[in-house]
């Protein structure tokens, strides 16, 4: 097809036309396509070091050696301890479309390997002066090939493979002009160096900059390699992920909700070894912590998928950065399932608050564990014998994440069971340990001569002082309250203090989460109905929205076109102050809709009707309440966060209280 003509050239200039249409077409020079597909492939100096990275790791490099000069604008030498390449190869490894990796198409649909479409060699020596120089075993010496003129000639060297890019982009002046300051294209270079540290922990990494040292990662495992690049927050507020189902499998870490960041600079996840970033798996990762999650705030995490290779193409763009997945949608649920199980499974307390306060320290005494398996309903302090249903046990060269990456703050199981409690305090509850037996009861209205305010109880009665010396309770027992917000309570660690609303509401979200995803939303039908004045908008949804309101245990009557009856709402509800909740539930459905309410919005409505309910602050509680809070809060899933993503009790070892008051200094 022709080039298209600029309207104005033909008016101004007729002669232009008859000049340009003769063009014969022709097929373009080789170094003019290199050129081209050097503009996909080589992007910056990080496309380079990403490129000869992933060949190093393909050849079986057990240690690397990166310098740059200027950013890597002037100079990239990476060396690598791999298998080499043979010296007649070596002419050929500089060919468009030459490479060891595939050799058919079934290879290129189950490819393993991080390259294999041969094009990066040869759009780097394109834009960039190449120099190779590389030794097999079987070799006396190595052998060094320029791949400018061609030049073949012996080298010293040890075995492996020395790839030196000098002057990127020499020739082509104008994309050299794009790119940005030496610590702008530096800091992209050892980005691109830190996802293979993060991918290969067992290999050694060393990187040097202008003839100074700025990296260095000795071989080791994943959890210190993750401790090294990510830092000791994330360290020591992460949670151990590792799952297997069928094919599948999903592994690594996920950071706590208390220590998500204010941008999204720490969100790994890699796909049979290789670096992605995919909108599929960020998604559904972002979906797992969205009800733990507080404003716009951002989890880290350093994820892998395993799945057959077949499963995914990785053939989508030349910088195989971008994958797609034949069943996207299943690959979506099970990332999303397996992320959000360990957040539930292992909730534990923020070692680092906003407030920078002290590392919880909770040992795995008693019926508390590190384990990400679940208890059996007749053990305390016994992990199952029997792994669940898509929690197993994923090994990669030789590590287990589970055993590896040990969390240094406290968690609590999920539902874990409460006989051991019960047997204490005398209670017989079938349904103790589970969200129906621990319902709480109807929290006090605002009412100052109610009875419930005069002293009946907000939670279950327990008689009986606890002996800490007979039973260890992840969060001990209470002490006793400051100014009605925070609860203290003694365990055998030391100090515990709990935010008493965030506590409560987190409760009654699950509670309210799970009714809703069973259909089982108890309705308190009122005796005396409540009538309040709406205005046209809200009328409107009342009636546009009546089968949602059904569902969620709310029967909303019309009286006039300026008024609503309550007749009933749900049952945890019944003592809110049920206009200012009805509002509220109309306010999320008009801004929502109905059906984005009962899914993907769910999480802000649920949020709604746990805060209308939580206790409120300056709320005093009597030490029996506080205990049924505390033991609501180990049998309650994700309980050491609020929905909001806020921590709901903080520890203060016995250690921390000596160091405040400087005992034994």
């Amino acid at each position: 097809m022709p080039d298209l003509i600029d309207s104005s050239d033909t008016i101004s200039n007729p002669a232009a036309v008859v000049g340009r249409l003769p063009r014969a077409i022709q097929p373009l020079p080789d170094q003019l396509i290199s050129q081209i597909a050097a503009g996909e492939v080589v992007e910056r100096p990080a496309s380079v070091v990403k490129e000869l990275l992933e060949n190093a790791l393909d050849a079986g490099a057990s240690s690397l050696r990166i310098t740059l000069d200027e950013g890597g604008v002037k100079r990239i030498l990476i060396v690598d301890d791999g298998c080499g390449i043979p010296p007649a190869e070596l002419p050929l490894a500089l060919l468009r479309h030459a490479t060891s990796k595939i050799r058919s198409l079934a290879e290129l649909e189950a490819v393993a390997s991080l390259g294999f479409r041969g094009e990066a060699l040869a759009s780097i020596a394109s834009v960039a002066e190449l120099f190779i120089t590389s030794r097999t075993a079987s070799c006396a010496h190595a052998t060094r090939i320029d791949a400018q003129t061609g030049a073949i000639s012996p080298a010293a060297g040890t075995i492996g493979t020395t790839m030196e890019v000098r002057e990127l982009y020499f020739n082509t002046p104008a994309r050299r002009k794009f790119l940005k300051s030496e610590q702008t294209e530096l800091g992209h270079c050892l980005e691109v160096i830190r996802r293979v540290a993060l991918a290969r922990p067992d290999i050694a990494i060393s990187v040097i900059h202008n003839g100074k040292a700025v990296e260095h990662w000795n071989a080791s495992d994943p959890s210190t390699r993750v401790a090294k690049i990510l830092g000791d927050v994330f360290a020591t507020a992460h949670l151990p992920l590792d799952e297997r189902a069928g094919p599948l499998a999903v592994y690594g870490c996920a950071g706590l909700p208390t220590a998500s960041r204010g941008r999204a600079d720490q969100q790994y996840f890699f796909v049979n070894g290789r670096f992605v970033r995919d909108k599929l798996l960020t998604h559904a990762v972002r979906a797992a912590y969205e009800d733990v999650l507080h404003g716009n705030r951002y989890p880290s995490y350093v994820l892998f998928l395993d799945l057959p290779p077949e499963s995914v193409d990785v053939n989508v763009h030349p910088s195989k950065i971008e994958v797609r997945f034949r069943d996207s949608r299943s690959i979506h649920q099970y990332v999303f399932h397996a992320v959000q199980r360990a957040l539930a499974r292992n909730a534990g307390a923020s070692p680092e608050t906003t407030a920078g306060g002290h590392a919880a320290q909770l040992q795995p005494t008693g019926i508390a564990s590190f384990s990400a398996r679940p208890y059996a309903g007749a053990g305390l302090g016994t992990p199952s014998s029997d792994s669940t249903p898509g929690s197993g046990q994923k090994t990669d060269n030789g590590t287990n994440w589970l055993r590896q990456s040990r969390m240094t703050q406290g968690n609590l199981p999920v539902a874990q069971p409460l006989a051991l409690y019960d047997a204490l305090f005398g209670r017989r509850d079938v349904n103790a340990g589970t969200p129906q037996g621990t319902t709480l009861a109807a929290s006090v209205s605002s009412d100052a001569d109610s009875p419930k305010q005069a002293g009946a109880p907000l939670y279950a009665a327990m008689p009986g002082a606890p002996d800490l010396g007979a039973v260890e309770q992840p969060l001990g027992f209470a002490l006793g309250q400051i100014h009605g917000i925070y609860v203290l309570a003694q365990n055998a660690q030391g100090l515990i203090i709990v935010d008493m609303h965030a506590a409560h509401e987190r409760i009654l979200y699950e509670q309210f989460k799970n009714s809703l995803a069973d259909r089982t939303i108890a309705v308190q039908p009122l005796l005396i109905p409540v009538t309040m004045t709406v205005d046209a908008v809200e009328m409107g949804v009342v009636e546009e929205e009546r089968e949602v309101l059904d569902a969620l245990g709310f029967d909303l009557a019309i009286l006039s076109p300026g008024s609503i009856a309550i007749r009933a709402v749900p049952a945890l509800l019944k003592d809110a102050d049920l206009q200012s909740l009805a509002r509220a539930v109309i306010s999320d459905l008009q801004a929502y809709g109905g059906s984005r309410v009962l899914t993907e919005r769910q999480h802000e409505l649920l949020g709604t009707l746990a805060c209308h309910h939580a206790v409120r602050a300056n709320r005093r509680l009597t030490l029996d309440e506080m205990n049924g809070l505390l033991r609501q809060m180990e049998a309650t899933e994700r309980g050491d966060q609020c929905n909001h993503g806020r921590p709901t009790w903080f520890q203060l070892t016995l250690g921390d209280l000596d160091r405040l008051f400087m005992r034994g200094q």
